[in-house]
């Protein structure tokens, strides 16, 4: 058990080789909740990808556990939609959590390092078909869009993604009380920024207040799957 735990460690937290600008982190969303008794291991593995130059790692906390006696206080309807919007894609009949969505395409149940390990390894892999920058410079941000070798059929959302880098919460009800849990990368502003047709390059521009960090992620439209993502740097 030792081994396995350092094995697991290694592979989640040290990051070798910094990725350059121009290679699309893999976009790993947690659809999580303060009122859910499975989440916690789950909320701790995003903390550990986290810390991966290659992920966008990103918490979005539902509110539909509510009712059980917990208020999750970054829970957000929207969070709720989005999920049921990517079941709807997925042809899965419910929603739950802990549930990680990995590129927009490939679902995974709970907290397993390993099958994410491995998903994260085969989207590496796979060639780029598009880029995208993010420069801030004082309150603007400035984003580029381009295909990388041929044009891409379809319509493509850019979302802007804001979050929380680090908040700490302690449960006093529902299936957590009495616990003190940290969250990572809780999501906090997500906004559409505007389209692409994928034919060719893009420039677009956003007005970002206060240090929040920011991500940009180039999404085919109807929840399909990611094509490019970007720090803002």
């Amino acid at each position: 058990m030792k081994f396995l735990a350092a094995a697991l460690s290694a592979l989640f937290v040290a990051v070798s080789v910094p990725v350059s600008a121009q290679d699309n982190p893999v976009v790993v969303e947690l659809f999580t909740s303060q009122g859910c008794s499975s989440c916690p291991p789950a909320d701790a593995l995003l903390k550990r990808i986290s810390q991966r130059d290659d992920v966008i790692a990103l918490a979005l906390h539902v509110d539909y556990w509510d009712y059980i006696g917990w208020k999750d206080e970054y829970g957000s309807a929207d969070h709720t939609r989005r999920q049921k919007a990517y079941a709807h894609v997925g042809n899965r009949r419910m929603i739950y959590t802990p549930q990680m969505i990995v590129n927009g395409h490939d679902s995974l149940v709970g907290a397993k390092s390993m099958e994410l390990a491995d998903l994260v390894m085969t989207y590496k892999e796979q060639p780029d078909v598009a880029r995208v920058t993010a420069v801030k410079q004082d309150q603007l941000l400035d984003v580029k869009i381009w295909p990388v070798s041929a044009p891409l059929d379809g319509e493509f959302d850019v979302h802007l993604v804001r979050y929380q880098p680090k908040r700490t919460a302690h449960i006093t009800r529902g299936e957590n009380a009495g616990r003190d849990l940290e969250y990572h990368n809780i999501v906090s502003d997500w906004v559409v920024l505007g389209h692409w047709d994928g034919a060719g390059p893009i420039q677009l521009s956003a007005k970002v207040e206060g240090k929040m960090p920011a991500v940009v992620l180039v999404q085919k439209a109807g929840h399909g799957a990611m094509v490019a993502a970007a720090r803002a740097e």
